[in-house]
């Protein structure tokens, strides 16, 4: 009935085809900001409108029903009933100005001040006569509910807010849905003077404004009881303005720049997204001058990502625009599991197989342990485990940088190399780009028994799983991992960490029954980070947040059976220096020659004649009698032989 009067009137008045020509501007209601959503639709993030305005579509859905209740109870008490244009209330305002020579009360209906808020103008007769016409285009085009929503989103809350739930959000730090009458009674008062009633700024006028409409108009408001109007009167109005929402900024960013939505779903879970964030700011004070840090937790089985945190956003010197989880940076040895997995599953090795930890040439590639030192014989798990470095590097030339590298890439993190290099060796020491995000996707590569699918933040299709490994040799290379944590803290987690040359990059990544968590630490501009190493520096952080993650439906990682015997290729023996014409200069004292693999005790020969040697080492040492050629020979206890022809000069 009363849009039908509201489309009466505008016939009445010539206005339809003016109605038709000129429609409400509606461009402010719909410059709004955005939000970004955690899995179960709390807000994670706002972002402001164009301008910086912070401005929320509202509905009334949004808003507790006493809101809307005394709202209409203080500024317009015939809405549900008017198209548009209460007669009564501007004939009452006509007389008031008549007799008293000015304005006191403007007469406006809730319609008419929607139609001013969606086009200000200055306070004038003619602008109070566009402003009839344009609350009678409302009323016979939307709801009532969906004027309230105009007014809701667009109410004047003091400085750049706009809106009840940006009010909310400003002045009490909570979602609009949870105000109570005191709350609400503020964010209906403040809006009739906006810079007066400033909580932040003029408490006492927001009290009194508050209080004044309490008295006045909330008795007739059917959801404010008397109760309700005593315990307003009596609470405190907030005196300073509360930070809007801002967990996960750097996802909000990236997110909002993609989808121009209004509300803007993802994967995160808020708390965990909380305490991560909490985590990550306790670290960050201890580390070191430009320091930063990147952490990422995912739920491995559902290939959702629940708690990123790109690094101390908008942070001075540290780069804070960055999104560190989204930088390529060198891996160190945190890369190794895959690889030890690809060796198992190629039958190059097995847990148990024995590798010598010894100084050995690759060709011009001769890699040493973090230390320096060398452990001897070591197992293929205790290798992985104490993160040996000479060990990894035989595995890769006996796999194949290739095959690792496009491994790699299956798995979804395609290693970056410079520009024109081929994959090689040094792929097994970090010798590569990736990212904290490709990381995760291998290491839930591990935990899920050798299965592949991208990491989402948005909700979505199940991806489809691609194998990358076989399930025995995944879970083979996890179990090596599960290790207590050296300070302490949970238990069944399967770790590893990483360092990069010079310190540039500490990693620690860590996977259970359902988690992935990964730690990257350092400076976002590549400059070294003195004493940082995966160890010391990123691995503390990594226990405090799986100490945060909620309990795995399942104890233990998906695969924990024992691999049938595989070739033990690896432990041949080899003459490790000197390598096969190899140059050396006469006159620089003794020569150590170094074997490797085979069984002790062994017995090192030059052109057939035994050198004195230990029997429990895998060296001699030799003086050449002077310039010339030489056969350098090795034999094992079961017969094998290596052997080298080397130059003396």
């Amino acid at each position: 009935m009363r849009r039908l009067l509201a489309a009466l009137a505008l016939l009445a008045g010539g206005g339809w085809a003016l109605d038709r020509a000129f429609p409400p501007d509606l461009s402010r209601l719909e410059a709004v900001g955005q939000e970004v959503l955690a899995r179960d639709g709390r807000t994670l993030s706002t972002l402001p409108a164009p301008g910086g305005t912070w401005r929320l579509a509202t509905t009334t859905d949004y808003v507790p029903p006493h809101l809307t209740d005394l709202l209409i109870t203080a500024e317009d008490r015939r809405f549900r009933w008017h198209p548009g244009v209460d007669p009564l209330a501007l004939a009452r305002a006509a007389y008031q100005w008549a007799r008293a020579g000015r304005i006191l009360s403007g007469g406006s209906t809730l319609t008419m001040q929607a139609a001013r808020l969606l086009e200000p103008r200055p306070r004038t007769l003619r602008s109070k006569a566009i402003e009839i016409l344009r609350a009678l285009q409302l009323e016979a085009r939307y709801s009532k509910d969906e004027i309230l929503g105009i007014w809701l989103t667009l109410a004047p809350m003091g400085g750049n807010i706009e809106g009840i739930r940006a009010g909310a959000l400003a002045w009490f730090g909570r979602s609009s849905r949870q105000l109570d009458p005191a709350e609400a009674a503020l964010l209906v008062a403040i809006p009739r003077r906006p810079e007066a009633t400033r909580p932040d700024r003029h408490p006492e006028r927001a009290r009194a404004a508050r209080n004044a409409l309490l008295m006045a108009r909330a008795a007739g408001a059917p959801g404010i009881t008397p109760a309700d109007t005593a315990y307003a009167l009596a609470t405190p109005v907030p005196v300073a303005r509360q930070p809007m929402p801002r967990l996960a900024p750097h996802l909000s960013r990236e997110l909002a720049r993609a989808d121009p939505a209004r509300r803007i779903p993802t994967t995160i879970d808020l708390p965990l997204q909380r305490a991560v964030e909490e985590v990550a700011a306790t670290a960050l004070a201890g580390l070191p001058d430009r320091a930063s840090l990147a952490i990422l937790v995912a739920d491995a089985e559902a290939h959702e990502i629940r708690a990123l945190h790109g690094g101390a956003f908008g942070a001075e010197g540290r780069a804070g625009a960055l999104d560190l989880t989204r930088a390529i940076r060198s891996p160190g040895s945190a890369l190794k599991p895959m690889l030890y997995a690809l060796a198992f599953e190629a039958g190059i090795a097995a847990p148990e197989t024995l590798l010598a930890d010894l100084p050995r040439r690759f060709g011009s590639y001769a890699p040493e342990n973090f230390d320096g030192g060398f452990a001897g014989r070591v197992t293929v798990a205790d290798a992985l485990r104490h993160s040996l470095n000479l060990p990894a590097v035989a595995l890769l030339s006996e796999l194949g940088p290739l095959r690792f590298a496009t491994a790699l890439k299956a798995a979804g993190a395609p290693p970056r190399l410079p520009p024109g290099a081929d994959p090689s060796l040094p792929l097994a020491l970090g010798g590569l780009g990736i990212t904290l995000r490709e990381m995760a996707g291998l290491y839930a590569t591990l935990g899920t028994g050798g299965e592949a699918a991208p990491l989402r933040l948005q909700p979505g299709p199940d991806p489809t799983p691609r194998r990358i490994l076989d399930a025995r040799a995944a879970g083979l290379a996890a179990a090596i991992l599960v290790n207590p944590f050296p300070g302490g803290g949970p238990q069944g987690i399967a770790w590893k960490t990483g360092t990069s040359w010079g310190g540039r990059d500490a990693w620690a990544m860590g996977i259970d029954a359902r988690h992935v968590a990964g730690i990257w630490v350092g400076r976002p501009d590549g400059t070294p980070l003195p004493g940082a190493t995966g160890a010391r520096t990123a691995l503390p952080i990594l226990a405090r947040i799986f100490e945060r993650l909620p309990p795995a439906p399942r104890q233990g990682l998906p695969v924990r059976a024992t691999a049938p015997p595989m070739a033990e290729t690896l432990d041949r023996l080899r003459l490790t220096f000197p390598p096969p014409g190899a140059v050396l200069e006469e006159g620089e004292g003794h020569v150590t020659l170094r074997a490797s693999g085979g069984r002790r005790p062994l017995t090192f020969l030059v052109d057939g004649r035994p050198l004195p040697a230990e029997p429990a080492k895998r060296e001699a040492a030799w003086v050449p009698e002077g310039p010339g050629f030489y056969r350098v020979t090795v034999l094992d206890a079961a017969g094998s032989a290596a052997r080298a022809e080397v130059r003396v000069r």
